[in-house]
């Protein structure tokens, strides 16, 4: 007679560890976009508009690279912070669109 142990015993899903590579290369690519940003203000000569494109795209960049890391977003169950930071992300564009609109009008 056979036991069958994964009958009698309920498996419990394992959590996948990462390494520190994917932490490194965020952290280095973080490091990066901030020394660019700081060039890019320090030179002065630069356009300024370009300027402000580009510190809010790579802002963008390093919240969604930070977010998908280190607050682990990209794993499976975090689908209502998701929400949550969408749905707070729409509130403030509208509410400065509302404020332009309001001091501008």
């Amino acid at each position: 007679m056979t036991e069958n142990h994964s009958a009698s015993q309920p498996q419990t899903q394992r959590h996948r560890v990462e390494g520190p590579q994917k932490h490194i290369v965020v952290f280095v690519l973080s490091m990066v976009l901030t020394i660019i940003a700081f060039a890019a203000v320090a030179a002065g000569k630069v356009n300024k508009l370009f300027v402000i494109f580009l510190l809010l795209g790579m802002a963008i960049v390093q919240a969604f690279a930070q977010m998908a890391f280190w607050m682990h977003m990209k794993d499976r169950g975090h689908f209502f912070p998701i929400i949550g930071i969408v749905g707070g992300v729409f509130v403030v564009i509208m509410l400065v669109a509302l404020a332009l609109l309001w001091t501008w009008w």
